[in-house]
């Protein structure tokens, strides 16, 4: 079970819209926290917002690992490559997001559902690897 998981299969093309989905979604709110890109509030207005509307102190430490989670994860899953972590990344980003921010609903307009479904995609990719045109499947196949 564990080379299972640990081996993409790349003739898999179902990886590829979940990939490029997740990945332009999270280099996206990535960019915000971390450089306040495309409106967001950067490191320092989303520390403030982690520490004083959701109580995860220190701030400045959970939004850049938020922030690397994200940007990060987000840039892996686009290229295939270590796609497992990037996929790790972001679920554990989006588990935290379903508990601390839309604990108390599921439904919109503040409600989980949405963080729920990009933490089972993100849960898709880490059992399936990175697939067809994935730089996992690259190595994968250059390393034989």
């Amino acid at each position: 079970m564990w080379k299972k998981l640990l081996v993409t299969d790349e003739k898999v093309w179902a990886t590829i819209p979940l990939r490029i989905a997740l990945g332009v979604i999270f280099l996206a709110h990535g960019g915000q926290k971390l450089f306040g890109w495309l409106g967001g509030k950067g490191l320092i207005g989303t520390s403030d917002f982690f520490a004083l509307k959701l109580g995860l102190t220190p701030g400045m430490l959970w939004a850049l690992l938020a922030g690397i989670g994200e940007f990060g994860g987000g840039l892996l899953l686009l290229m295939g490559l270590f796609t497992r972590l990037g996929a790790l990344s972001i679920a554990i980003v989006m588990l935290v997001a379903i508990l601390k921010v839309h604990g108390g609903a599921f439904f919109m307009p503040a409600g989980a559902e949405f963080a729920f479904s990009l933490f089972c995609s993100a849960l898709a990719l880490l059992i399936a690897g990175g697939g067809k045109f994935s730089l996992d499947a690259w190595l994968q196949k250059n390393e034989r």
